[in-house]
């Protein structure tokens, strides 16, 4: 008897560890790969004392391990860096809607997803950019304009198959309608200087080397390869302007996407989810975040980086951004009927 008592009472106890191990940890699906990510959650771990593990893949793989562990998933937070996904997610039932609403109360009402399944984290504009030495800014204006015969053989982009590129049309589409975007996708294809490949850094460098004139790329990039530690990068980020398209007073504004946030269906340590999403979007955070990655901050409190500012200010298009999923697959329609590789 009294060994069955000794072994029930290690049991409880073991069984104890293991809950109060549970109560101090947060599971991560993460599609970021950037380093001021980790500065995020070792700051975190350092005010709360919840460890913080994060697992990353690309935002498909992660969705369909989502699916394939149903209730049995351990992630109690999905980050990406497209709203695309986070409607996927949403439509697929893999997210909980948020029903604290003082997560909301540092954002930008603009910024938020209409149904709360999401929170955004950062922002970013898909500007274009230009050679200082081959093009003239007034030669400039909008998304429509790219279509133009006068940059033909000038323009550089990445392939169809990337996400920030399926936003942007999926923007087009709910903008301007499906049948004027296809006219325009077309047009564009007509004025690549090459095949798309590489990343948006790759496609400034292209423009630094001479392969082209302007590039349609994440504004935040330009921001990295300014503060990079390598001289080709630094060289790269030099030789170009941003500019914000759609800017005059009757045009929609600069296409936005983000990275955000949400809570698993099923997450094990909802309490720590939203702590964590809290700090995240709190001052301090979005602070560490723009000076950082050169991100927008989605609390208008917070200014952009000293970079990122000589920019200037930009209008952003006040489409829905759940837009940019509901339109993906007749965006992914478009790019295969045009010939956008």
């Amino acid at each position: 008897m009294r060994l069955f008592i000794c072994f029930f009472v290690a049991l409880f106890l073991t069984s104890c560890s293991s809950d109060n191990k549970r109560l101090n940890e947060i599971n991560i699906y993460s599609q970021r790969h950037y380093k001021v990510d980790e500065i995020q959650y070792k700051k975190f771990e350092e005010l709360t004392g919840i460890k913080v593990n994060v697992t990353k893949a690309n935002a498909d793989e992660l969705i369909q391990r989502m699916i394939n562990e149903g209730e049995n998933s351990p992630a109690d937070l999905f980050i990406t860096v497209d709203v695309g996904k986070l409607w996927q997610g949403t439509d697929l039932g893999l997210f909980q809607k948020i029903n604290d609403d003082s997560i909301f109360n540092n954002i930008d009402p603009n910024l938020l997803d209409v149904n709360k399944y999401w929170v955004p984290l950062t922002y970013r504009s898909r500007v274009i950019v230009y050679s200082n030495e081959r093009v003239n800014k007034n030669e400039l204006s909008t998304y429509e304009d790219l279509a133009n015969e006068k940059w033909k053989n000038r323009l550089l982009v990445r392939s169809s198959s990337n996400a920030y590129n399926q936003a942007l049309m999926s923007s087009l589409i709910a903008n301007i309608g499906l049948e004027e975007t296809s006219k325009w996708s077309e047009a564009v294809v007509s004025n690549f200087a090459r095949d798309p490949k590489g990343s948006d850094r790759d496609q400034v460098k292209a423009i630094a080397a001479g392969q082209g004139d302007i590039a349609i790329v994440n504004s935040y990039y330009i921001g990295l390869l300014l503060s990079s530690e390598k001289e080709e990068e630094i060289n790269a980020g030099k030789s170009v302007s941003v500019f914000f398209p759609n800017q005059g007073e009757n045009e929609r504004g600069a296409h936005i996407n983000v990275s955000g946030i949400a809570i698993t269906k099923n997450a094990p340590n909802k309490v720590n989810a939203i702590k964590l999403i809290k700090y995240l979007t709190s001052l301090s955070a979005q602070k560490t975040y723009v000076n950082n990655s050169y991100e927008y901050s989605v609390n208008p409190s917070v200014k952009p980086d000293e970079i990122v500012q000589k920019w200037g200010e930009f209008k952003k298009d006040p489409l829905d951004l759940n837009m940019l999923g509901i339109k993906r697959n007749e965006a992914i329609r478009i790019f295969d009927k045009t010939g956008w590789k």
